[in-house]
């Protein structure tokens, strides 16, 4: 079996009498529900009808031993035909190469054409995906590739159930809706179809897995040569994943990490799982205590926990005893556990060991986290624990811990400003410590970015400053190196006030898709997962600045469009039960849409700046401000009912 070949049994098949069968959004079970028959050709295309010049070869493969190839020369084709059991909507993914142009890649139904790709000349295999194709029971479905000037090759493909949200992006910019179209087409595609029985414990040097597992509702956040999801990919992919209605895939996923997170492990969650999400992947988990695990990601699963919350209004992130209790462990006694090394006063941090990834890094920076005991990356994802926390024990009704949260919240804060970080600047504000107690300055990648990132520095010159330092260094020779990384960026400078900067990592991001990934298996750098989960969010989250709080009622906006936008629009953005339309004209302007058909929300437009006049549908109001991390916002918080449109508008 083919390292990649867990991808093509996202969709595990059973065979109806006279074709592989297809099944569609059935609960999961025991059982395997949906089929292709040889989806990797490890067995040598079972099912497939090969035509003069094709068949299954053992030279170019994508990963494991075998591959579909058609030699050079337009006319040559294969194709398999399997029958759907029952109604459903799906996305077909394959890996593919082809040394020259007029290749394809189609999907068929009853024999029409649903969907075709037109195959541009590439040599190295990349990710194609035909979306919402829909089938109804007893319909024939046909995957077929077609040969063009020069040979084709494809090889591990893959079923994903269709997107179950469908947000929809229009700008005075044709680029951020073109973008925003790839991203949540590509992210939906990494998502694993329930109930499916696929291989576990895949990695680069056990192609074959160590056996099978039937998948949960997850979604890969990882290498694709792995068979896995990661909790520091997870976490960044959580709220993309969100918008394009992944939200069971969401709670399984941390729900997961939360219960491997136990005493035994010092209450360290585990780095990757497969996607049984019970199984620990054993390439990153050797025992109890030589595994895969570092800092910041025990204090991101909290804080994201938290985001999902806000999102969603889903009372199994306040009410599950499993997630509530890792929460309290992660924010009480995982910081006690690991808190020896460096003094730090009344306040306490959450430290590594210095010993390398298995035994405890301190920071998501694995060049950088050797011989250090403390991480920006890691108190700063601590500090946004802690405010998480506050919000999930609000959530469940705890208003005195919330208090007791903050609290710890803002100690932090404080004693990060006037201790922690020095008295330095730019280049010379403190951003790690080793085990000797030694104060570590300089660029340190994700130790640097993540302290603006999750606003642990005091808003002001300082932290100015310290952005310009950030961009100066990622623009350098000593920039984040791969694809991934720098897909924190435009995160940090959205929760900066920086749009134009954000934007224009984002264009950067996006425009280098088609560019190898370093890693020569992961194929292109947009199909690595996270770029196109954090597009989506990054969109919607940091452009349209859209922030939630379902269970409350509550919705916070705040444009963020760059120099030269005039308009953005984000529909149908899944907030709740319900969706949202929000649009904003330059800064001065938002429009939203409660599309819900029963329920209210509480609007606060804001907008950047002491402004003289604020009017709600033409109407003035009394004119307000607030200061949020620094910045002073004029506001006003309209009531917007079911079905309603309110307008917000701000004038000097």
């Amino acid at each position: 079996m083919k390292p990649s070949r867990l991808m093509l049994l996202t969709a595990v098949a059973l065979l109806a009498p006279m074709a592989p069968a297809l099944s569609a959004h059935a609960a999961p079970g025991p059982g395997p529900q949906l089929a292709l028959p040889d989806p990797g050709f490890e067995n040598g295309g079972t099912g497939w009808t090969f035509g003069p010049g094709t068949g299954v070869g053992t030279g170019n493969h994508h990963g494991g031993t075998r591959f579909l190839y058609l030699d050079a020369g337009t006319g040559k084709s294969a194709q398999l035909t399997v029958i759907a059991l029952r109604n459903g909507s799906y996305d077909f993914s394959a890996w593919i190469g082809s040394a020259g142009t007029g290749g394809t890649y189609t999907i068929r139904r009853n024999g029409e054409t649903v969907g075709t790709i037109d195959l541009p000349q590439h040599a190295g295999y990349a990710r194609y995906t035909i979306s919402d194709v829909e089938l109804r029971t007893g319909d024939q479905l046909e995957i077929a590739f077609g040969s063009g000037t020069s040979w084709v090759n494809a090889d591990d493909l893959m079923i994903s159930p269709a997107a179950s949200a469908d947000p929809k992006v229009t700008s005075s910019n044709a680029e951020v809706a073109e973008m925003f179209a790839w991203a949540k087409k590509k992210a939906n595609s990494w998502a694993q179809l329930p109930g499916t029985n696929g291989p576990v414990n895949v990695d680069e040097y056990q192609t074959g897995g160590t056996g099978t597992a039937t998948y949960g509702p997850t979604y890969w956040a990882g290498y694709a040569n792995r068979s896995a999801y990661y909790s520091r990919d997870m976490t960044h992919q959580l709220a993309g994943a969100h918008l394009i209605g992944l939200d069971t895939a969401n709670e399984t996923m941390l729900r997961s990490y939360a219960e491997s997170a136990t005493a035994e492990h010092k209450y360290f969650p585990v780095w990757s799982l497969n996607f049984d999400a019970k199984t620990y992947l054993s390439i990153d988990y050797k025992s109890p205590d030589n595994f895969v695990r570092e800092v910041p990601a025990t204090f991101e699963l909290v804080e994201k926990a938290a985001q999902a919350y806000l999102w969603t209004g889903d009372r199994r992130y306040v009410d599950d005893p499993v997630l509530w209790e890792f929460y309290r462990h992660a924010t009480e006694d995982f910081i006690d556990l690991h808190n020896s090394t460096k003094p730090n006063g009344e306040v306490k941090v959450a430290e590594g060991t210095g010993k390398g990834i298995f035994e405890g890094a301190a920071s998501y920076n694995e060049q950088d986290g050797d011989g250090l005991a403390e991480a920006g990356d890691g108190i700063a994802a601590q500090y946004q624990a802690y405010l998480a926390m506050a919000v999930l024990a609000r959530g469940k009704g705890d208003t005195a811990p919330a208090r007791t949260y903050e609290k710890r919240a803002a100690d932090l804060k404080a004693y990060f400003n006037d201790e922690w970080s020095g008295i330095g600047s730019g280049a010379d504000m403190v951003r790690a410590y080793t085990t000797s107690g030694a104060p570590v300055t300089g660029w340190g990648k994700e130790n640097s970015v993540f302290m603006p990132m999750k606003q642990i520095i005091d808003p002001g010159p300082r932290n100015d400053a310290y952005l310009d330092y950030i961009q100066a260094q990622e623009l350098g020779p000593q920039g984040s190196p791969n694809i991934e990384s720098t897909t924190y960026l435009p995160d940090m400078f959205f929760r900066n006030n920086r749009s134009d900067t954000a934007w224009w990592w984002m264009k950067k991001i996006y425009g280098e898709r088609d560019i190898q990934h370093i890693n020569s298996s992961q194929g292109p750098n947009g199909d690595y997962p996270e770029v196109s989960f954090t597009l989506v969010s990054q969109t919607v989250e940091g452009l349209m600045g859209i922030a939630p709080d379902a269970a409350d009622h509550k919705v916070t906006t705040q444009s963020q469009l760059p120099s030269g936008m005039k308009w953005l629009q984000a529909a149908d953005v899944p907030v709740g039960t319900s969706t949202i339309t929000v649009r904003h004209d330059g800064t001065t302007k938002t429009t939203l849409t409660n599309n819900a058909r029963t329920g209210a929300y509480r609007w606060e437009a804001r907008f950047p700046g002491a402004h003289k006049t604020i009017k709600v549908n033409g109407v003035p109001q009394h004119t307000r401000t607030k200061t949020v991390d620094g910045v002073t916002y004029t506001y006003a918080t309209p009531t917007v009912r079911a079905g309603a449109t309110v307008v917000v508008r701000v004038t000097d």
